[in-house]
């Protein structure tokens, strides 16, 4: 890097194989819609749940035609809703140790895990590091950066409850991929963009994906 040069600081947005990618598609394109970098890691579980979701594969030699056509399709499967450029993503196969999110020295904002499975809660709760995600997420625990989980399953058991305060304590943010109504939802997608809008609080990024609370009862009917 040269003398003077800002030097590219991503946020490492991991996809686990949970139900829910419109909800890692909104925060992504919200990501690179504020200038932000982004480091991409699909877990191989992901894919599959990415292909019966949308009908879309991710194949690494193709990830950023098939990552294009993914952000430009909305939560209702409607494909060329967005129109996403994504030349500010860097992505980095599943199984890839020696990737750079592996290494504390390089250099990352934080992680977005979204949505996070049990199996992946589990995993980085108790410092597996089985694959690239769950490393990343481990350095990113350490290096004491910002963690956000958002864990979509229902109903949660012990273990898994367990492992989440686990990860509280470690000081990342659980954020359970739970839509809220006040915020004057029309159409699925307004429910998606409040959770993806949550995570990106969490992690203290700009947004504007939907309706916050100002205090007063009925401000967020459909026809207010």
């Amino acid at each position: 890097m040269n003398a003077g040069e800002t030097q590219r600081a991503p946020w490492i947005v991991g996809v686990s194989g949970a139900s829910g990618t419109p909800y890692a598609a909104a925060v992504l394109r919200a990501l690179l819609g504020a200038g932000e970098a982004v480091d991409l890691v699909v877990s191989r579980a992901s894919r599959l749940t990415l292909l019966d979701e949308t009908g879309i594969p991710f194949r690494d030699a193709h990830w950023q035609d098939d990552l294009r056509e993914w952000l430009a399709r909305g939560a209702d499967g409607k494909p060329g809703t967005f129109d996403v450029d994504v030349s500010g993503v860097r992505y980095w196969g599943a199984g890839d140790l020696a990737a750079g999110p592996s290494s504390g020295s390089y250099p990352a904002k934080g992680m977005l895990i979204v949505p996070a499975s049990t199996a992946c809660v589990a995993g980085v709760a108790l410092g597996l590091s089985k694959d690239l995600l769950q490393r990343a997420a481990s350095v990113t625990l350490k290096e004491r950066r910002t963690l956000v989980v958002a864990v979509r399953e229902t109903p949660l058991n012990g273990q898994t409850l367990r492992h989440l305060v686990a990860l509280d304590d470690a000081g990342a943010a659980v954020v359970p991929a739970s839509p809220a109504f006040y915020a004057g939802a029309v159409h699925i997608q307004d429910l998606v963009d409040f959770v993806a809008g949550r995570v990106l609080d969490a992690a203290g990024v700009g947004h504007g994906l939907y309706r916050r609370w100002q205090g007063e009862l009925g401000g967020g009917r459909p026809d207010q």
